[in-house]
């Protein structure tokens, strides 16, 4: 009876044995697969990271936080840029307050409505383009600035245009 018992017991054993190596034998392959899938997924997202710097790059080119010279510029007059690209933008959008028309935007709003400067990207120490609205019209900006040695601030149209309206 102990022969049996014990032989019961080895046969078990085996069974057991043999079904938790099959067992963690298929967890390893189902294991290993998610890692190559997290490889090429790794890989994928790098290469898509690697395209966006690219991109991100090429977009701010022309942009005064990027532009050395014309920062080296304004550094060399006494100004900090962190605080002069806010006023810069700033003095442009209170413009959209003056009473009447817009004092830069040489195109007159529809009825009811006024012409205001949305969206401003400073290029470069000189250069500004900006789009303008009035919620029905749209066009662009290209325009100019400076500051004078009494540190007032002066912008100059140079050339816009008026979306076609359909």
């Amino acid at each position: 009876m102990k022969q049996r018992i014990f032989m019961y017991l080895f046969v078990f054993s085996l069974l057991l044995a043999l079904f938790m190596y099959v067992n963690s034998k298929r967890l390893l392959e189902i294991e290993k697969k998610q890692a190559e899938t997290s490889k090429h997924q790794i890989e994928k997202y790098k290469d898509s990271v690697t395209t966006l710097q690219n991109e991100v790059l090429d977009l701010s080119h022309f942009n005064l936080d990027r532009n050395e010279d014309a920062i080296s510029y304004f550094e060399d007059k006494g100004y900090k840029i962190d605080e002069l690209m806010p006023l810069i933008k700033d003095e442009l959008y209170k413009l959209n307050e003056a009473k009447g028309e817009h004092p830069i935007v040489p195109y007159a709003s529809s009825e009811g409505r006024r012409m205001m400067i949305n969206t401003v990207k400073l290029l470069n120490h000189k250069w500004i383009i900006a789009d303008f609205s009035d919620g029905e019209y749209w066009g662009e900006l290209f325009l100019t600035y400076e500051i004078t040695d009494s540190n007032e601030l002066k912008f100059n149209l140079v050339e816009s245009f008026l979306y076609p309206f359909n």
